[in-house]
């Protein structure tokens, strides 16, 4: 195995202040917990159910209208 840095300075010349702050938002990062999934509820709890859709006119709209979605 090779002894490569983990980082490497490519243009400009860096401080050693700036390189250790570098190093403390990588690793910090890397650290972090990974977000949560977002959480779907249920079907029966999802509150755009109870939006009334749009009125449709025609023969039998009224019988569909008193069908469920």
């Amino acid at each position: 195995m090779s002894e490569r840095p983990f980082l490497q300075v490519i243009k400009g010349d860096a401080t050693p202040e700036e390189v250790a702050a570098l190093i403390a938002v990588v690793s910090a990062r890397a650290t972090a917990p990974a977000a949560a999934p977002a959480r779907r509820g249920s079907v029966w709890t999802d509150r755009s159910r109870l939006v009334r859709g749009p009125v449709q006119a025609g023969p039998g709209a009224w019988r569909a209208s008193a069908l469920p979605r």
